[in-house]
C-alpha cells in the first residue's frame, strides 16, 4: 500500500480558555464634557482672533512702510516739478540743449552739465567694468583660499571710503600723475588717430573730464565687483566640475558656463555702478574743472549736474537761477530713472530669453 493511504489526520480545534484582561479606560461624565466643551471653544476663538489682529497689524504696518517710500518718492518729484517750473517755463524745452549758462544776465541752458554728466560716467563705465570683471573672477576662480578673504573685504572696504576723500585725493594725489605720465601718454598715442585724436588734444592740466572719468570709475569698482563676486558665487560647482571634467581651460568654463548662468546678475551689477556714477557729486567737483564750457577734449575743464549744484546751489539769489538749479535736478533724477528702467527692462528680456531656452 503506497505510503500515506488512508491516512487519515485530524486538527482538532480547541477554544481558547485564557482569560484575556479586560483594559480599564477613564470614563467622563457627560456632565463634565459639556462644562470643559465651551472653555476650549473659548480659548480657541481667542486665539485665533489674536492671531487675525496680529496678522492685520503686520499686514497694515509694512504696507505703511512700503507706501512711505512711494510718497517720498512722489513727493521729491512733485517738489522738483514745482520748483523747476519758471526754469522751462521762461526757456521752454530748449533749457535741455542751450549751452549758455549765465548767472550775471540770468541765462541758464543745461546742455553743458548734462553733457558733462554723460561723459564722464561712460568713462567711468569703460574702465571699471573690465577692471571689476578681472577682481571678481580672480577672487572665485584662481585667487588662493588664504588670500581670498582679505582680498575681498578689502574691495568691499573701498566702497564705504566717503566720496570727499576720493575727490581730495583726485585732486591733490591723481591729477598731478595724470597730467605728467596719462595725458602725455594717451596724446602721444591716441593723440594721434585720425578720428579720436581730438578727444585726447589740449591742454594738459591734470583736471578735466578724463580725470573725473577715472575718479568715478574707481569709486565704482567696489560696487561692481562686490556684486559680481557674489554673483559668481552662487554658480553650482558641478557645472563647472563638469567642465573641468570635460578638459575646459578656466577662461573657457568662465565664458560657456559662469558667463551664461550669471549674465542678468552682472547687468544689474553694472548698472549700479552706473547709477552710483550719473549721481556722484563731491569728488566730480574736486577734479572735474567746473568751467562752463563746451570741448571735443577729454583734457578740458568741465561740468556735471552734481557739480554745478553743489557750486551754485548756496549762492542761487534769484528765483530763476534757483529754478534752473532744481531743474537740473530733475533732469538728473530723469536720467537715473532711464538708466535704471532700461536695466529692468534688459533683465526682464534675459530672463523671458532663459525660459524660451
Amino acid at each position: 500500500m503506497p505510503f500515506g493511504r488512508g491516512l487519515q489526520v485530524h486538527f482538532i480545534a480547541t477554544p481558547m480558555s485564557a482569560n484575556i484582561s479586560t483594559i480599564a479606560t477613564p470614563t467622563v461624565d457627560s456632565n463634565q464634557k459639556n462644562d470643559t466643551a465651551p472653555a476650549v471653544n473659548h480659548a480657541l476663538l481667542a486665539t485665533m482672533r489674536g492671531q487675525r489682529i496680529q496678522d492685520f497689524l503686520f499686514h497694515k504696518i509694512t504696507l505703511g512702510f512700503a507706501l512711505s517710500v512711494l510718497l517720498v518718492l512722489v513727493g521729491i518729484i512733485i517738489s522738483l516739478i514745482i520748483g523747476a517750473w519758471p526754469a522751462f517755463r521762461e526757456f521752454g524745452p530748449a533749457f535741455i540743449t542751450t549751452v549758455d549758462w549765465d548767472p550775471v544776465n540770468d541765462k541758464y541752458g543745461a546742455l553743458i552739465a548734462i553733457v558733462g554728466t554723460l561723459v564722464t560716467s561712460a568713462i567711468a563705465l569703460i574702465i571699471a567694468f573690465p577692471v571689476s570683471f578681472g577682481i571678481a573672477l580672480f577672487l572665485t576662480e584662481i585667487c588662493p583660499a588664504w588670500l581670498r578673504r582679505p582680498m575681498g573685504t578689502a574691495v568691499e572696504l573701498l566702497a564705504g571710503v566717503p566720496s570727499i576723500i576720493y575727490g581730495m585725493w583726485g585732486l591733490f594725489v591723481f591729477a598731478p600723475f595724470c597730467a605728467t605720465y596719462v595725458q602725455p601718454l594717451l596724446a602721444e598715442s591716441l593723440g594721434q588717430v585720425p578720428v579720436i585724436g581730438k578727444l585726447f588734444s589740449g591742454p594738459m592740466m591734470g583736471i578735466g573730464i578724463l580725470t573725473a572719468g577715472f575718479v568715478l570709475a574707481i569709486m565704482i569698482i567696489p560696487f561692481i565687483a562686490s556684486v559680481m563676486r557674489d554673483v559668481f558665487e552662487v554658480v553650482p560647482a558641478v557645472l563647472k566640475e563638469s567642465a573641468y571634467a570635460l578638459g575646459c581651460t578656466k577662461w573657457e568654463v568662465v565664458r560657456n558656463v559662469v558667463l551664461p548662468y550669471t549674465k542678468i546678475g552682472v547687468v544689474g551689477g553694472v548698472m549700479l555702478g552706473l547709477g552710483r556714477a550719473l549721481g556722484e557729486t563731491m569728488a566730480v567737483t574736486f577734479v572735474i574743472g567746473n568751467a562752463n564750457r563746451l570741448s571735443w577734449s577729454l583734457f578740458s575743464a568741465g561740468n556735471s549736474i552734481a557739480s554745478t549744484l553743489a557750486n551754485e546751489f548756496a549762492e542761487a539769489d534769484t528765483v530763476l537761477h534757483v529754478s534752473s538749479l532744481l531743474a537740473l535736478g530733475l533732469i538728473l533724477f530723469i536720467l537715473t530713472f532711464i538708466v535704471l528702467a532700461a536695466a529692468k527692462l534688459m533683465l526682464i528680456g534675459l530672463s523671458r530669453r532663459e525660459g524660451a531656452k
